[in-house]
């Protein structure tokens, strides 16, 4: 029997109220990715009493994310624990009546429908584009909503994608971005307070979608640091490759970048496999900021973060060497490189 007394002033709310706060507790979602987003998502949406959370992520606590993911501490950074593990240890202790699963895992085409089946909303904590069109196709192919969220700098966005009501993240953003081309946190930097404003918007609509309240259609841009809120209609694409055509490229592995562990070699080749170059002179000007030796040529551009030394080529390929692992070697890609 949950104690509903936990949750009076939610109760108090006209828009929640007793029916809508059962609702809440009756519900099933699932974050992907528990970083800065992810991390204050989660704390929300389990305060609010969501019944069931699952946690999905592929990396682990490190001291430089205490300053934006706000679930973390210095003992977890320490232990260097499974983000998912030191988030769901965390939220049980806020609210033990409440079931919170960890999975400790890359999101990828073999496994994003079985980790999002049985959910009524999937929500965008990760930190790469790639995961989102997958997320897109999935969430599209099974008819479950989600919400996508993204922080860079001081600025952010989100907007709900309920498939068959609203325009999907193909009617935003057609094609991805060549390797590159976008700004990451780990190159641009990020405002705490930014993070707080999106993953605090997207968890507000997650409650509105969970209770059955007036849902938003328009994606919204916010500036922390110049106090702007835009308002931006998506339209929904007749022709749409996911939403229109059905047609899931990354879910199909189609469009998935091909990670191939070179052997004997302590090094990890990835593979974006998208048909765009990348720019030598653009990638340069990020990464200089943030590492202490970056070097290119015609030919490739070459940089060492901590024990990991990258080879950039152009076509988007990357090989990291210092690492034997998939998973990090994706993480890594995402930090630096980004798509």
């Amino acid at each position: 029997m949950k104690d509903m007394a936990r949750y009076e002033k939610h109760i108090l709310l006209n828009e929640v109220g007793k029916e809508g706060q059962r609702k809440l507790l009756d519900s099933s979602i699932v974050i992907i990715g528990c970083g800065a987003l992810g991390s204050v998502i989660a704390s929300n949406l389990a305060r609010a009493g969501v019944g069931k959370i699952k946690i999905v992520d592929r990396d682990y606590v490190e001291l430089d994310n205490l300053h934006r993911q706000f679930l973390f501490d210095e003992i977890d950074a320490k232990k260097r624990l499974p983000k998912a593990v030191a988030a769901a240890e965390k939220l049980k202790k806020i609210n033990s009546e409440i079931e919170i699963d960890a999975i400790i895992a890359d999101v990828n085409p073999s496994n994003i429908e079985e980790i999002i089946k049985d959910v009524d909303l999937v929500l965008d904590g990760v930190d790469n584009m790639e995961t989102r069109f997958l997320i897109n196709d999935a969430c599209i192919k099974n008819n479950i909503a989600w919400i996508y969220g993204a922080v860079i700098a001081t600025e952010g966005m989100t907007m709900n994608i309920l498939p068959g009501k609203t325009a999907c993240f193909r009617c935003l953003i057609r094609k991805i971005p060549p390797p590159g081309a976008l700004p990451t946190c780990d190159t641009a930097g990020v405002l705490n307070t930014a993070v707080n404003v999106i993953a605090s918007l997207q968890a507000t609509e997650a409650i509105k979608i969970l209770v059955g309240g007036e849902i938003r259609k328009e994606a919204i841009h916010v500036d922390v640091w110049k106090a702007t809120w835009t308002s931006i209609k998506v339209q929904k694409q007749k022709n749409c490759i996911a939403c229109g055509r059905k047609i899931f490229e990354f879910l199909d592995a189609k469009k998935q970048a091909d990670v191939t562990i070179l052997c004997g070699r302590n090094a990890v080749q990835i593979n974006p496999n998208i048909k765009s170059k990348i720019s030598f002179e653009d990638l340069y000007d990020r990464l200089k900021k943030v590492v202490d030796e970056v070097l290119y040529n015609e030919y490739m551009l070459r940089f060492k973060v901590e024990d990991y030394e990258f080879v950039v080529f152009e076509d988007g390929r990357v090989i990291i060497k210092g690492v034997g692992d998939a998973a990090i070697a994706r993480s890594l890609y995402a930090k630096y490189i980004g798509i």
